[in-house]
């Protein structure tokens, strides 16, 4: 059995509220009791794509435990490679965890410049190499943005284009579980190509359905940051969410 956080959408932008809610989140885990395996974190980082952004997060991100990072669309890879990886380059940044029983592949589904994702054929290319080396090995394919729409049509316009090549590839390989995304800033479960799709909560804000309240874009400020716990056993992954106080 393996344990994984999954946090998303810190959002970093200078702020005492982003980094105080990101420092608590990252004490959280920091102080669990228990083992945890690996903490995976889906995206938008910083706010804005700043190196000084970049600077708090890698601070605030560092942690005892296996982690692995991908971009959001508040992202911007040249500062995200620079500060969080020590690397130079602007191409989709792709990065690969492997656990014992376990390989965590995290897609950068950002577009520069553009708030909706897709993977470009760079990011396809690698992902089919991932796989194709350890076809024996449960694999989860985690992204910043959700391939299938969520109910929420703030978020349902600016998410995963071309989701069908995603699919082929889940569809192809069959030691594929699950897919795991952030984004939406709201805990969410659904299904994509046969697969779980478990959509992370946000730590800097969470997004409410139109129906809990009545503005363009409803954002709750109030609410705690959340992150997801995921139960990775026997082939099956099962997720808990929990506030952090």
């Amino acid at each position: 059995m393996l344990i994984l956080a999954h946090v998303s959408d810190v959002h970093i932008d200078g702020s005492p509220r982003s980094i105080d809610r990101t420092r608590s989140v990252m004490r959280r885990l920091e102080n669990l009791p228990g083992p945890l395996d690996a903490v995976v974190v889906t995206g938008d980082i910083a706010d804005n794509g700043l190196i000084q952004e970049y600077e708090i997060a890698r601070e605030l991100l560092t942690t005892r435990h296996p982690t692995i990072i991908c971009p959001g669309n508040h992202d911007a890879r040249s500062a995200f490679r620079k500060v969080m990886l020590d690397e130079d380059g602007d191409g989709p940044v792709n990065q690969v965890l492997r656990l014992d029983g376990l390989t965590v592949a995290l897609c950068d589904s950002s577009v520069p410049g553009r708030p909706e994702g897709f993977l470009e054929d760079e990011t396809i290319a690698w992902l089919r190499d991932v796989l194709a080396e350890s076809p024996e090995t449960p694999a989860i394919i985690g992204m910043h943005h959700p391939p299938v729409s969520l109910g929420i049509p703030y978020v349902d316009a600016i998410r995963l284009r071309n989701p069908e090549r995603l699919e082929e590839i889940v569809r192809q390989y069959p030691q594929v579980a699950a897919v795991i995304v952030g984004h939406a800033h709201t805990a969410a479960s659904t299904t994509f190509a046969g697969l779980p799709l478990s959509v992370a909560p946000g730590v800097v804000s969470t997004l409410l359905l139109d129906q809990e309240l009545d503005i363009p874009v409803p954002v709750d400020y109030d609410l705690p940051p959340q992150i997801a716990i995921h139960v990775f056993d026997e082939g099956r992954l099962v997720t808990h969410v929990r506030p952090v106080l």
